[in-house]
Formats: structure tokens, C-alpha cells, sequence
């Protein structure tokens, strides 16, 4: 019986809350809405891909800007941090037509950045 409503609330929350982060995403600008869908994107195919253990975050202006054209984002400076490690990123991510979804992301994973220039970069362990 508990799991009949455990159900159903996950039902009624799940649209509420996916229309909450559109509503958030539609208040920024195009192009770092963007980058937000990007990185909920790259994260999820990270993880997926397993060639990294825990990716938590992704960055996609730290080494050099992304660009933006109005449907892809291109980041040849990016970076991704797993497991308490940051590595350079190189990505090619498409975007729907209101920059809210991420319709495909394509990377590369290039070396693990030294700790010792995390600050100048601006990351963190």
C-alpha cells in the first residue's frame, strides 16, 4: 500500500520540480543558459561513460572561453572534476531551440590538472 503512494507523490513531484528549473533557466540569458544545460548534459554522460569515478562538476570556460552560436556550445578550455581530481575537457555540446535542453554532447578528456594551479584557475579540490 506505502508503495502506491510513494508512487504517486514521485509522480506529482517530478513535473513540478523539472518545471521549477525551467522557470529558473528561462530567467538567464540565452547563451549561459546554454552552458547550464550543458553541463547537466556533460555530467550525466561522464558519469555514464564510467571513464571517470564521481564526476560532480563541469566547467566550461576555465582553461579558454566556450563559444556560443545560438545552437552549440563548442569549449576547447573546459574542465570536469571526479572524484576530487580536475581534468581538461574538450566538448561539442547541441542545444535545443530555448537553450533549455542539451541535445547532444560529444567530449574529449585530456589530462589531470596539477593541483598546484587549481587557484589559478579557479577551482577547487
Amino acid at each position: 500500500m506505502y508503495r502506491w503512494y510513494l508512487i504517486i507523490l514521485v509522480g506529482l513531484v517530478t513535473p513540478a520540480h523539472a518545471a521549477s528549473m525551467d522557470e529558473t533557466l528561462m530567467r538567464l540569458e540565452p547563451e549561459e543558459r546554454a552552458h547550464q544545460a550543458c553541463i547537466l548534459r556533460g555530467i550525466d554522460t561522464l558519469k555514464r561513460s564510467k571513464k571517470l569515478k564521481r564526476v560532480d562538476r563541469l566547467k566550461t570556460s576555465i582553461l579558454s572561453r566556450a563559444k556560443f552560436d545560438g545552437t552549440t556550445v563548442t569549449a576547447k578550455g573546459g574542465a570536469v572534476r571526479a572524484d576530487g581530481h580536475w581534468y581538461e575537457l574538450k566538448f561539442t555540446c547541441g542545444v535545443g531551440k530555448e537553450q533549455l535542453k542539451a541535445t547532444s554532447f560529444d567530449y574529449e578528456l585530456g589530462p589531470e590538472i596539477p593541483e598546484g594551479r587549481y587557484e589559478d584557475l579557479g577551482l577547487w579540490k
